[in-house]
């Protein structure tokens, strides 16, 4: 397989582990960016833009752009974490505060910093949304409002899957006016020069490859995994547990590669990136990129990162740490050190930031494998970059 892109000298054991992705690991097309110190010192992709490209299928090209699911909870944070840090939303506040309806069914004092560390006990519906329903941000912002924690906020923690969209959207709306995909547009992809996107402009479609799930070889399975719906019963025991209800909030799974799925805004799970926008944005949380736009100052990168929630998780049925939106380093999801912040995209994308070390990181792929957190080929590629900075 051909590799194409650069390494700054000494990153060469990233490009190595990036060949030894698509030789061993099963990979179809991919990207890598990572930044040190707000300068790019990796770009790399390979493959196929589509997951099922052969032959004379179209090549992974720079610039090509894929669903990153998950990753997108990192980039929705930062809105939250922005109008903090602009005056414009209060993170003690309780959410009814913002959003009145909220208040409903024992949330009331439910706080904003609660729900973005995924404290706030609503990481399922009752009744689950249609895909068509899930992207009408008023009924999905109404369902959430009317639903019944699980767990009283704040008390415990679970990854809020599929509800953390409404949750977060209708916030930034309530605040802003805006939706939330108009204000990462407007105020974080655009003034840091980011290519990502949460609702994909049709004139960006054509950037855009096709997903697809990807089996790993047999010696390569690992990661903190969710099984097909037909074995979540036996996985955890209980065909009415927590996972599989938040991962079902929306039934059934839309098709990601249609242009309906792309356009949507759902900040928990489609936003669509170049692995230099997921990076470039993550080096824009914690410095100036190419001595320019620098988005969080240090203390809203502290906020971001100090632990907010640990320990096992309700819904992921496994340790995980949280900031306040974004995951941290742990066995559940490792990054490159104890600081790093980010966030992962179930099946195979990551996005982060380590401020001790001054790397921001992204990596994108078209092929999705079971995994929810520490995919095998982009932790390949984390031990590549903490090698490089030995």
């Amino acid at each position: 397989m051909d590799v194409n892109g650069t390494v700054a000298e000494g990153f060469e054991p990233v490009r190595d582990a990036f060949a030894a992705n698509f030789a061993d690991r099963g990979e179809r097309g991919a990207a890598v960016a990572v930044y040190r110190d707000g300068h790019k010192v990796v770009d790399l992709w390979a493959g196929t833009r589509d997951v099922d490209g052969a032959g004379d299928a179209a090549p992974w090209e720079r610039g090509t752009a894929q669903i990153v699911r998950s990753a997108t909870k990192g980039v929705a944070a930062a809105v939250l974490l922005l109008l903090h840090q602009r005056g414009e939303l209060d993170l003690d506040a309780p959410v009814g505060a913002y959003w009145p309806e909220y208040k409903a069914a024992g949330k009331e004092h439910t706080r904003v910093g609660q729900l973005l560390a995924h404290r706030a006990g609503v990481p399922v519906l009752d009744r689950p949304l249609t895909p068509a329903e899930a992207t009408d941000p008023e009924r999905g912002a109404a369902a959430v409002a009317a639903q019944a924690p699980v767990w009283e906020p704040g008390t415990d923690h679970g990854y809020h899957a599929q509800t953390y969209s409404w949750l977060t959207g209708e916030l930034v709306r309530r605040v802003t006016g805006r939706s939330i995909g108009a204000w990462i547009a407007t105020e974080i992809a655009g003034p840091v020069g980011a290519d990502l996107w949460v609702g994909l402009p049709p004139q960006q479609a054509h950037r855009v490859g096709r997903v697809g799930r990807v089996e790993p070889p047999a010696t390569q399975a690992g990661g903190l995994r969710i099984r097909p719906k037909r074995s979540l019963a036996q996985a955890y025991g209980d065909p009415d547990s927590l996972t599989r209800r938040a991962f079902a909030a929306i039934t059934p799974q839309p098709d990601e590669n249609a242009p309906a799925s792309r356009g949507a805004v759902l900040p928990a799970s489609n936003g669509i990136a170049t692995a230099d926008g997921l990076a470039r944005f993550y080096a824009s949380l914690i410095g100036e990129v190419d001595g320019g736009v620098r988005l969080f100052t240090p203390e809203t990168a502290a906020l971001a990162r100090a632990e907010a929630a640990a320990g096992p998780d309700r819904v992921l049925v496994a340790p995980t740490r949280f900031g306040l939106g974004y995951m941290l380093h742990g066995s559940a999801s490792p990054l490159l050190g104890p600081g790093s912040f980010g966030h992962p995209g179930r099946g195979g994308a990551l996005g982060f930031a380590d401020p001790d070390s001054g790397i921001a990181f992204g990596y994108v792929t078209n092929g999705f494998r079971t995994s929810v957190t520490a995919d095998p080929r982009a932790q390949a590629l984390v031990r590549a970059v903490r090698a490089s900075l030995a």
